[in-house]
């Protein structure tokens, strides 16, 4: 069940938030959102709400044996690292890697063909952030089982983040409150959100899709620059849109979610867009990986191995596809080249925003692109297709369509900075920032209705992270 569906809007999301009004005491909420985070998963996934709880579980007597003072704590870390890691390895990547040893030794190994778990990356990584964090710090132990349960399993973050680290979020689980403003304020993030996904992320998708999925005969120049950029676009509204929505769904639950986007297309360098992008994705592997293994207190050889070991392991994370482990290694070459070839402040300033929008763009077109010689193809027709033909133009009318036209102005302003400068002349208690704010609770209502709207009309309803 993804959050822009109807059967979670007008039946699941309603039940939740009365059932959770209505239970008493904060030990009282706790279990009925930790039972409906589980009924949310096992309506996905039945059959692996095992593995979710197997995760908890796992997690849970770790924490529990590295809270104590005579357990080998750096063994028991490093059991419950490995644990996490093989469940996350064998559920997600060992197609991948029977398919590579077999391109590598030219063997015939048969594909395991496990499923891969709804969300399984995302509470992989939320139960490693607990065993590190207590680890790191006994105090942070949950002896209670339904504690943990719930900050692996909450609804909200469970399926597509953003991945929410312990120590974050210890305490609000044990005393939060909700009112009618953060109440409200949830409901209209949450609607912005879903907004983002269905107005205009689903309709620039569909014409990403055309693109990447045309015949070679039919892509030229024009088309393939138009199919990146769109998907460009897709990729950002679809998954800052559902983060949009958990962190609006925490609201109204008294939770309050960091930022997991902040506006990354007007960034000035890869390493400025990587602060903006995926927040929650960047800062777990600097917290737990690039930081442990020296950082960049180790010398300019050392800094360069640990980044470009974090970029593989980012690419990795997203997908078991050799695009996507060049993805992540192409932001972790450009990140490297900035740091060799340092702009000054008034060149980054003039240069550094188009160069890293390229950059963003080509990266994406891995990231899209099925295989190695579909992105290849795209490459090559972006910087060679000259060639127009018949097939070509009929492509290229079914893209510039008066409403994807519409959809593709509207979603490059706003993925620019519009709405920080909308909220700060919202903000005190002048009359503008009043009315400001009540037409925000306006306009919510008006998107609202749109995507109800959309829902009713639209099949197109894809979400890139669902399996992530």
């Amino acid at each position: 069940m993804v959050f822009s569906s109807p059967a979670f809007l007008f039946v699941f999301l309603p039940g939740a938030a009365l059932l959770s009004r209505l239970a008493p005491g904060i030990r009282g909420k706790n279990l009925v959102l930790t039972l409906l985070s589980l009924l949310f998963y096992g309506l996905g996934e039945p059959v692996y709400i095992l593995l979710l709880l197997f995760s908890v579980a796992l997690n849970y007597g770790a924490g529990l044996a590295l809270g104590g003072e005579k357990a080998p704590r750096r063994w028991v870390l490093a059991l419950a690292v490995a644990a996490n890691l093989g469940l996350l390895s064998v559920f997600k990547y060992a197609d991948f890697a029977v398919a590579t040893a077999n391109r590598v030794l030219g063997t015939e190994l048969p594909l395991p063909g496990i499923a891969l778990p709804i969300g399984i990356s995302f509470f992989t990584f939320q139960g490693l952030s607990y065993v590190i964090d207590v680890y790191r710090d006994r105090t942070l132990v949950s002896k209670s089982f339904g504690k943990l349960a719930l900050y692996i399993s909450f609804f909200p973050q469970l399926i597509a983040g953003p991945i929410v680290k312990y120590h974050d979020i210890s305490l609000q689980i044990d005393s939060r409150a909700t009112s009618p403003r953060l109440t409200a304020d949830g409901i209209r993030r949450f609607i912005l959100g879903l907004a983002k996904k269905l107005l205009l992320s689903n309709t620039v998708g569909q014409m990403a899709d055309l693109v990447f999925t045309a015949a070679p005969a039919q892509l030229d120049i024009r088309s393939a620059w138009l199919g990146a950029l769109c998907y460009m676009l897709q990729i950002y509204f679809d998954f800052s849109g559902y983060s949009d929505m958990a962190i609006g769904l925490g609201r109204m639950f008294g939770f309050q979610f960091q930022e997991n986007f902040q506006h990354p297309y007007a960034s000035a360098s890869i390493q400025e867009f990587w602060r903006r992008w995926h927040i929650s994705l960047s800062s777990w592997f600097r917290d737990y990986l690039y930081i442990p293994l020296g950082g960049n207190r180790k010398g300019k050889l050392r800094t360069y191995g640990n980044k470009c070991l974090v970029f593989f392991c980012t690419g990795l994370w997203h997908g078991a596809s050799w695009n996507f482990v060049l993805w992540g290694l192409w932001h972790g070459a450009f990140i490297i080249g900035e740091d060799l070839i340092p702009m000054g402040e008034r060149l980054r300033k003039t240069l550094g925003r188009a160069v890293t929008l390229l950059a963003v763009l080509l990266g994406f077109v891995l990231f899209r692109a099925d295989t190695l010689a579909g992105a290849g193809l795209m490459y090559t027709r972006m910087f060679t297709g000259l060639t127009f033909t018949l097939s070509g133009e009929s492509l290229l009318r079914a893209l510039l369509t008066p409403l994807n036209l519409w959809a593709l102005g509207i979603s490059c302003l706003c993925a620019m900075p519009i709405l920080p400068r909308i909220k700060a002349w919202a903000s005190g208690d002048s009359a503008r920032a009043l009315a400001l704010r009540g037409a925000s609770y306006l306009g919510a209502a008006a998107l609202y209705v749109l995507c109800v709207i959309n829902l009713a009309g639209s099949q197109f309803n894809p979400f890139i992270y669902f399996r992530f």
